[in-house]
């Protein structure tokens, strides 16, 4: 599923509570995604990416900090039931990473967990299920809702397996790795460097996608 007419939202602030949270038995559901761009490279910056080596070594990823930790995690948050998951996946990464760009259409899979204050609990109490996308990241905002807890930071792929806090988001690193360099089968190309953007809105209505397709959000 991903984003096509997405509920209006405060673009000053972020959400906030669990009133509208989604769950399925015991796991609360979360959306997220893995923001990415791929460095141009002089002169060969519109040409193909056919090389799977090439692809990999200008592959960059945007990994957010959180207070009194050194290591890092991408944008991820409870999934709403007035939003589809692509939705959800956009909308955290507008309020934790102040980015906009193009969701993938199909998830990199999904990952059980639990939620960081449950870390140390037993059994299921505090457990999530959460679905994980690739974010091709188009427009960087100057400014977005939680800038004042959540740093960004550009980095290549492989130096963010080593910044990961948890061992699942290097899985999901795998995953985005994959799916890359399977379309980079289908004529990948690189983009153009994210331009700041402070006006911008999160999101740019699209008409309904098909499923494995992608949408600008």
């Amino acid at each position: 599923m991903v984003p096509s007419s997405p509920p209006a939202m405060n673009m000053a602030c972020a959400r906030q509570g669990r009133l509208r949270q989604r769950y399925e038995g015991c796991y609360r559901l979360v959306s997220g995604c893995i923001p990415y761009m791929i460095k141009e490279d002089g002169e060969n910056s519109s040409s193909s990416l056919q090389d799977d080596d090439h692809v990999l070594e200008r592959l960059q990823v945007l990994m957010i900090s959180t207070p009194k930790r050194s290591d890092l995690i991408f944008p991820k948050g409870g999934w709403e039931d007035d939003e589809s998951i692509g939705e959800a996946a956009c909308r955290e990464a507008f309020e934790e990473a102040g980015v906009k760009g193009v969701l993938s259409g199909t998830p990199l899979g999904e990952w059980i967990f639990k939620s960081k204050s449950k870390q140390n609990s037993c059994g299921l109490q505090g457990a999530c299920k959460g679905y994980m996308f690739a974010l091709q990241v188009t427009e960087l905002l100057e400014s977005w809702p939680e800038q004042t807890t959540h740093g960004r930071r550009w980095v290549p792929v492989e130096e963010a397996y080593g910044l990961c806090r948890y061992d699942w988001m290097r899985e999901a690193l795998d995953k985005l790795k994959e799916q890359l360099l399977f379309a980079a089968g289908d004529d990948l190309r690189a983009s153009p460097s994210p331009e700041l953007d402070s006006s911008a809105g999160l999101y740019m209505v699209m008409p309904p996608v098909a499923e494995g397709a992608v949408a600008l959000c």
